[in-house]
């Protein structure tokens, strides 16, 4: 009997049980049966077309498809360094996870890998600009709109 591993630990599995046959796939509680024939027409079709994708995907070398997520991560972080203001946090997290895949994989991304790694320092750059302007207008925006303090007579530049 073989186990299969899950976060909760290992669980048992007996080949011969039934109960652990492959489902059938989940068609949104409906059974091929219970679809008009242009429904499972169109459902065969995807099916096909995700079977073709996969099998595209798995004759490509990894390195190719994780630089391109990478890639995708660099891109993501654009994103929200572009908006107005900056999402610096969701920032943060893209640039986190494109740093995760390309300094945990030196000399494993193939060609790519040096344009990676430029990326990687250019978005980290761009971040740090953007954190800094961040920083400046909320120490400009907590000094006030420049009104001499009356108390003790200095404004905004003094003291």
């Amino acid at each position: 009997m073989s186990t299969l591993w899950t976060p909760g630990g290992d669980h048992p599995v007996d080949p011969d049980d039934p109960a652990t046959e492959p489902a059938e796939p989940n068609l949104g509680g409906m059974s091929p049966d219970d679809m008009s024939p242009e429904d499972r027409q169109n459902a065969e079709d995807m099916a096909r077309d995700m079977a073709a994708v996969q099998e595209q995907l798995a004759s490509m070398p990894a390195a190719v498809v994780i630089a391109n997520h990478a890639m995708g991560l660099y891109e993501l972080a654009a994103i929200h360094l572009s908006k107005k203001p900056a999402n610096l946090p969701e920032t943060a997290v893209a640039i986190d996870a494109m740093a995760g895949v390309v300094e945990k994989l030196p000399g494993r991304l193939g060609e790519a890998e040096d344009t990676l790694k430029a990326a990687l320092h250019q978005i980290r750059m761009a971040y740090v600009k953007f954190e800094q302007a961040a920083r400046i207008a909320e120490v400009a925006d907590s000094h006030g709109s420049g009104e001499q303090d009356t108390e003790n007579g200095s404004g905004p530049d003094e003291g």
